[in-house]
């Protein structure tokens, strides 16, 4: 099992958010465009990342990997309160450590991102975020939300 509240893995999520929301792009599609070596990079120096003011971090990723502007606002989309790019981090993070181990967190990562949960973790609107961290890692390893 992955180590909890791991801090590197919390601000590399939150930093994909961050981004995605900055592109409106899905998380996947911004996962997909930075690839394994970049989210291993922000992962692995993480600490160095979180001294910058996050917006610049996120500039320079979009600027280097020229990662073009979409039409995914799912925060502008939201009816309700709409949750910081760091609790959306904090749930990836979890369900990322729930089904990992130290030994294969970045594809894990990159994994989940793509798979059909995420869809359902960026609808605001029927803040599947909100669950408990069980029932998120029950639902993904049933492959659907679970009644």
């Amino acid at each position: 099992m992955c180590k909890k509240n791991n801090s590197k893995l919390f601000y590399t999520c939150s930093l994909i958010e961050f981004i995605g929301r900055q592109t409106k792009q899905k998380r996947n599609t911004v996962v997909n465009q930075l690839g394994k070596e970049a989210i291993t990079r922000i992962y692995e120096y993480s600490d160095v990342f979180h001294c910058e003011p996050i917006e610049k971090v996120a500039d320079d990723f979009i600027t280097q990997y020229q990662l073009e502007i979409g039409s995914f606002d799912n925060v502008a989309s939201c009816k309700y309160e709409v949750p910081d790019y760091w609790t959306i981090g904090e749930v990836y993070e979890r369900l990322i450590e729930d089904i990992s181990n130290e030994d294969n967190i970045i594809e894990t990562l990159l994994e989940i991102y793509n798979s059909w949960i995420n869809d359902f973790l960026s609808n605001y609107n029927i803040a599947v975020y909100y669950q408990s961290r069980d029932y998120l890692k029950e639902s993904y390893l049933a492959g659907e939300i679970l009644e």
